[in-house]
């Protein structure tokens, strides 16, 4: 795996992945950036959502579970001292489908943080990560 990050003019800089996609990341105002796009240290908790919402649902779907939507938010703190690492992340998995069990559910979520997900195990090596979830049932189709 490979990536490029390019400077763009002050604290802006454009990342390309070997796969041919790009994200502009910008530093905050305080700091001589534009707010153009995510700090860097915001793109690795999308980056740690994603990848962990890839295994989920991947999990799910294997379990023949019948989930319609997953979404996580993501809180965190960061060290007060450089390096400013992140020190506590929660997660909150809200999953959406019809029947789908709770068991299943959380052992997916388990399977990711502890076996999967290569950017959870990462980030759990200077933070402490914690998760819950909540099911949402979808409404039965009345007419069906």
């Amino acid at each position: 795996m490979k990536t490029r990050v390019k400077w763009v003019e002050d604290v802006c800089f454009m990342a390309e992945a070997d796969s041919g996609h790009a994200v502009i990341m910008d530093g905050a105002p305080a700091i001589g950036g534009r707010n153009l796009g995510p700090r860097p240290m915001e793109l690795l908790l999308m980056g740690t959502g994603g990848c962990t919402s890839v295994d989920v649902i991947l999990i799910l779907k294997k379990s023949r579970q019948a989930v319609t939507a997953c979404e996580v938010s993501i809180e965190a703190e960061r060290a007060d001292d450089h390096p400013k690492v992140f020190t506590k992340i929660h997660m909150h998995f809200t999953v959406r489908g019809t029947g789908l069990k709770p068991e299943v559910v959380e052992r997916a979520i388990k399977l990711s943080a502890e076996k999967y997900c290569s950017a959870s195990i990462i980030m759990g090596k200077t933070a402490v990560i914690t998760h819950d979830f909540e099911i949402i049932e979808d409404a039965s189709d009345p007419i069906g």
